[in-house]
């Protein structure tokens, strides 16, 4: 069990029998949020597990915070999940990922989807819609519930993100991350005072270096017949005309 900052008891959810979203068996990751790259309307716990937004009794929320994680990914397939320890509120809460240009704190008095304002992140809101580069689209039913459990699929060998409910899977949000060619963090934000969120899975594959530099070699090819023209061997050129992932590929161009 784990002890809230308000002194509630909140039960620490284990894997159990889960079925994460990666299908090649995964390993636990241990990454924290960072205590030393914070907006100043941003508390986190001893064991930076759990943050607290906007903490000030006086001030209240003066604007918009946010918080990254301490790691960032470039490579394979990453799952983590965010526990909301208080109901969502307020003009914006949100969970997702950016680069380290996304800037933590609004300016004053500025109320606002932080994830997704921007062409360097891309976030959920707790009212159900998705942003990015400064657009924003329903994707899901708002959810409002104490204890809420958001899951964040980052599969950065096909450049998608994917949202989870209670573990179930709400369904493709973006595609094209990857060419990003930046790390991406696990992100949190919101606007609203008593916002308290907790770290509970974290979870990843890595891709193997065949599959890394298959990876590599398409993202530079126009078409996949380019293949038969380079210079390597014929089981590396056929590995690489079935590589799994062109179809998606050419969705995104």
């Amino acid at each position: 069990m784990m002890r809230g900052r308000r002194g509630r008891h909140h039960t620490d959810t284990g894997a159990g029998l889960l079925m994460l979203p990666m299908p090649h068996g995964y390993v636990k990751e241990n990454w924290l949020w960072e205590a030393n790259d914070q907006c100043p309307s941003v508390e986190l716990s001893h064991d930076r597990q759990e943050v607290y937004f906007h903490t000030d009794p006086v001030l209240e929320s003066c604007g918009t915070a946010g918080v990254r994680g301490d790691t960032g990914f470039l490579q394979g397939e990453h799952y983590w999940e965010i526990e909301f320890l208080e109901p969502p509120s307020g003009l914006s809460v949100m969970v997702g990922v950016g680069t380290s240009r996304v800037s933590l704190c609004a300016r004053s008095f500025q109320y606002l989807n932080l994830l997704g304002l921007d062409g360097d992140s891309w976030g959920l809101s707790y009212k159900g819609n998705i942003c990015h580069a400064g657009s924003s689209k329903q994707y899901t039913e708002p959810f409002y519930e104490e204890g809420t459990l958001i899951g964040v699929h980052l599969n950065m060998g096909q450049g998608t993100l994917t949202f989870y409910k209670d573990r179930q899977n709400l369904g493709l949000a973006f595609t094209g991350l990857h060419k990003v060619q930046l790390p991406l963090y696990p992100m949190v934000s919101s606007t609203s005072p008593g916002t308290e969120l907790a770290l509970r899975l974290r979870y990843c594959t890595l891709p193997t270096l065949e599959e890394r530099c298959l990876s590599t070699l398409a993202h530079n090819l126009t078409q996949k017949d380019s293949a038969d023209l380079l210079p390597l061997p014929a089981v590396v050129r056929w590995k690489l005309k079935t590589w799994k992932n062109w179809d998606l590929l050419r969705q995104e161009r």
